[in-house]
């Protein structure tokens, strides 16, 4: 209420406030604060009473008579008396904060000497181990000083020791070596006293030992003579007796003239029954497979020879997968030897050439068997090497084939290994004589057996070869549809089968796809693949599943193999592409011409017969 005083009030101009004594303490008595205090010139505090207005008295006694008279007193009291209730209190509250302050402060200095004292303590913790780490090292110093000295100590005792060894073998050996030359010595002494007394004692029986050799060879030279003369007395004795008795000695001409005759009976005898025994019973060496029935196979597979006999094939093409047209002129070919066959006429030779795999000799057997005809498969690979004895073989293969009584398909497979042209100069004599002798063979047709050739170069033929061939029939491989119907073939062979039949243990399983979609995938995906190499990936496939833990065939499995299978078909393609494009536009012109030559021969020759 300073206003009602007029504390802090400037004086009126002119009018200078009266002198009041202040407070001994400069305290701000009478409402007064900061605003009370004034700096003299000198540097002192000014006292309170100079700011002092006497006119404020007047003012607030003014001011007590109108709050007497006002009916608001009695409030105005109240509430000056509250707010003085309240500043006390709320000095109290800041002298409350102060020593709360001042406690907290204590405690800071306690918390602050605690943690020196901590810090002191760790320092030195910190100090007794690093006093303690260096006393270790010190010891461990002092250790290892000690073991080095120690070290030094024994090898420098070890190499005394070993000096003194040393020096020991090395006296003993010189005392060893001074007894053995001591030995030798008295034995070479002895030993030339032995020699000079042996040689003193022959030169003494040198008389008598020559004596003694003369005495015993002409006694020897005596006997040897007097044998002589017996056997001679008795061999002429006994000639003189046969020489004059004529009856003995036509009985010894009769004798020897009958021995040598059964000689020579006996060893002809035996080499033509043997001939005719392997043609009749067994097969060539250069047979590789045949349909016909021996005495061996009967006996050693009497199953299987019987099975043979009763199986009846009615389509020549059963299990074998080609294209229509193809399939269509292979079916002609089949019923054209069949009906030669059952009329006994002159059988044609047929060419069968193509990529490898494409089914050349699985149709050979099959139109053998639909053809109520034996079959012989023989390869141009194992003729090579035969040398000389390639053209005896040759003869008895055909030899062989004349005895069918149903007829032969002679199969020969690889046949450009050995029907080469003749006039390369790499051809060997022997290998010349061999064709030669093939061709001798198959100069005419034959009611007893069909010649069938295969080959992957039908360009190398030797062009009499190609003289004797009456039709030609070509293998390509497998489009797109035959690829699906080979990989649904193989599947079902290679995988289902064995899925369904055997005991469960034991059983291939296959996991839950549509074969049908993924056969055209899988067909799609491998253009360019034969058949034999579809058939390997569905063996593939077979393995892969008795493989794996649970013996279960997944598509993963199948689709991993046929890409393995397209990758290796790829290299060998990239192995084969680097043969001379000279060469391989050499080849493929000649073998233009000689199907060109060959289907001309054929169209003349049936121009002939009709």
């Amino acid at each position: 209420m300073s206003w009602l005083f007029g504390v802090n009030k400037p004086p009126p101009p002119g009018e200078e406030p009266p002198l009041i004594p202040g407070s001994p303490g400069g305290g701000d008595q009478g409402g007064g604060d900061s605003g009370g205090k004034d700096d003299t010139g000198d540097g002192k505090t000014a006292p309170v009473w100079r700011s002092f207005d006497p006119s404020g008295l007047e003012r607030a006694a003014k001011a007590a008579r109108e709050l007497e008279k006002s009916h608001h007193s009695k409030e105005a009291l109240e509430m000056a008396r509250m707010q003085e209730t309240t500043k006390q209190l709320e000095q109290q509250r800041k002298i409350k904060e102060f020593e709360a302050n001042i406690e907290g402060m204590k405690l800071d200095k306690t918390r602050v000497e605690q943690e020196e004292k901590r810090k002191t303590l760790a320092a030195e913790t910190q100090q007794h181990q690093q006093r303690a780490q260096y006393q270790d090292q010190l010891a461990r110093k002092r250790y290892d000083d000690q073991l080095t000295q120690q070290r030094h100590m024994n090898e420098d005792n070890l190499a005394k020791q070993e000096e003194s060894v040393r020096k020991q073998e090395a006296m003993k050996r010189g005392t060893i070596e001074y007894q053995a030359e001591l030995q030798h010595k008295n034995e070479m002494k002895r030993l030339e006293a032995e020699l000079r007394g042996k040689a003193q004692i022959e030169r003494e029986n040198k008389d008598i030992r020559l004596e003694k050799i003369r005495v015993k060879a002409a006694e020897q030279r005596e006997t040897v003579l007097q044998s002589i003369k017996t056997a001679g007395s008795i061999l002429g004795a006994g000639f003189n007796a046969f020489i004059s008795d004529w009856d003995k000695i036509s009985a010894t001409a009769a004798g020897l003239t009958l021995l040598a005759l059964g000689v020579y009976t006996a060893k002809y005898g035996t080499g033509v029954g043997a001939r005719y025994i392997e043609a009749r019973l067994g097969k060539p060496s250069l047979v590789r497979d045949t349909s016909r029935l021996s005495v061996f196979g009967t006996v050693r597979h009497p199953v299987q020879t019987f099975r043979k006999m009763f199986v009846n094939y009615e389509d020549s093409l059963q299990g074998i997968i080609l294209k229509p047209s193809l399939e269509t002129r292979l079916q002609e070919v089949s019923k054209a030897t069949a009906n030669t066959k059952k009329n006994k006429g002159l059988y044609r030779n047929l060419l069968f050439y193509g990529p490898p795999g494409t089914g050349k000799t699985m149709f050979a057997k099959s139109l053998a068997k639909h053809s109520g005809m034996d079959y012989g498969i023989m390869t141009g690979g194992d003729i090579v090497p035969m040398g000389k004895e390639g053209v005896t073989a040759m003869h008895k293969v055909f030899d062989w084939a004349e005895t069918s009584r149903r007829g032969l398909l002679l199969f020969v497979d690889e046949a450009d290994a050995f029907l080469r042209k003749r006039n390369q100069e790499k051809m060997s004599e022997d290998l010349r004589s061999t064709l030669n002798a093939f061709l001798y063979r198959t100069g005419e047709s034959s009611r007893k057996f069909m010649l069938v050739l295969a080959s992957n170069q039908p360009d190398q033929f030797d062009w009499a070869i190609n003289d004797r061939l009456d039709e030609m029939v070509e293998f390509d491989l497998p489009s797109l549809e035959e690829r699906v119907r080979l990989v649904r073939q193989y599947f079902e062979e290679h995988v289902l089968k064995p899925a369904t039949t055997g005991s469960r243990a034991g059983r291939l399983k296959i996991a839950n796809f549509d074969f049908n979609v993924k056969c055209r995938q899988i067909a799609e995906v491998t253009e360019g693949l034969s058949g034999r190499e579809i058939s390997k990936i569905a063996i593939a496939w077979q393995a892969s599943a008795y493989g794996s833990p649970d013996g279960v065939l997944t598509e993963e499995m199948m689709d991993e193999r046929v890409q393995e299978a397209v990758r290796q078909h790829k290299q060998k393609i990239e192995w084969h592409s680097t043969e001379l494009p000279g060469e391989t536009t050499a080849s493929n012109t000649t073998t233009q011409k000689n199907r060109d030559s060959v289907l001309k021969r054929t169209q003349d020759n049936k121009s002939k017969k009709g």
